[in-house]
């Protein structure tokens, strides 16, 4: 009875595509619309490329695309999706498409962030990585780009267990939500780690999470979908392959 009624919920789900076509069959369409979907994986598993995939998908479909950026300069990623078939440049030129770089140096890049968030009414956000942010202190000038409904004060004044990495973490979550777009945040995972996340909180945030992982004794790469809120799923690894037109399930 609890199965029938969890298909039927899911079933009403609204589904935004990933562009990865066998993995929407594995999550019944796509992921939830306006859900976060954490990927995590080690340097090379293909997260970057993953995030090409998803952001592509909305340019296809003439959606309003948000690239963050705090690893790489906005040109060598826009060079390094072009090799791989995602040519991005006629939505940048329109103003449907924008890649955007976060200096971790900036005092203010919490707030530079949330103001892009909050005001570019964007329907899919990529957010690559997390992680340098969640190991940042927060700086906030201007309350008006806070998301509702979070208060600096009142996080202050929280328990214990509320530590200034969680804090972060929330705050940017909450922007996320707020936004209203459907979103997909990274985070850097070191080779054979069996965490889901590098903070250890992000797992716990989310909507979704999903890692790619590689075994290099096996010359095999994997996805794995651990978490998918409102879809029915497996568990089991997925082999994966990435080539010339990006990732592809085997």
């Amino acid at each position: 009875m609890m199965d029938e009624i969890f298909s039927k919920e899911s079933d009403c789900v609204q589904r935004v595509t990933t562009g990865i076509s066998n993995l929407d069959a594995l999550i019944q369409g796509g992921f939830p619309k306006q859900s976060i979907t954490l990927v995590s994986g080690s340097p090379g598993s293909g997260k970057s490329i993953f995030c090409f995939h998803f952001l592509y998908e909305g340019v296809k479909n003439n959606e309003k695309v948000l690239y963050l950026t705090l690893d790489k300069q906005e040109e060598g990623l826009i060079f390094q999706a072009k090799n791989l078939g995602f040519n991005f440049q006629e939505g940048i030129e329109q103003g449907t498409t924008k890649f955007r770089y976060l200096d971790i140096n900036q005092k203010l890049i919490y707030e530079s962030m949330s103001e892009e968030i909050l005001n570019g009414n964007y329907n899919r956000i990529v957010l690559d990585s997390i992680t340098p942010l969640s190991e940042m202190p927060m700086y906030i000038r201007n309350p008006e780009y806070t998301p509702p409904n979070y208060s600096i004060v009142n996080a202050k004044k929280a328990s214990s267990n509320h530590t200034p990495q969680r804090r972060n973490l929330r705050y940017i979550m909450n922007a996320l939500e707020t936004s209203g777009a459907t979103s997909v945040v990274t985070s850097e995972l070191t080779l054979g780690s069996s965490s889901l996340s590098r903070d250890g909180i992000s797992e716990f945030l989310a909507d979704g999470v999903i890692t790619l992982s590689y075994d290099t004794t096996m010359d095999r790469r994997k996805l794995s979908i651990v978490k998918m809120r409102n879809t029915q799923h497996s568990l089991k690894p997925q082999n994966i392959a990435i080539t010339d037109n990006g990732i592809n399930l085997q």
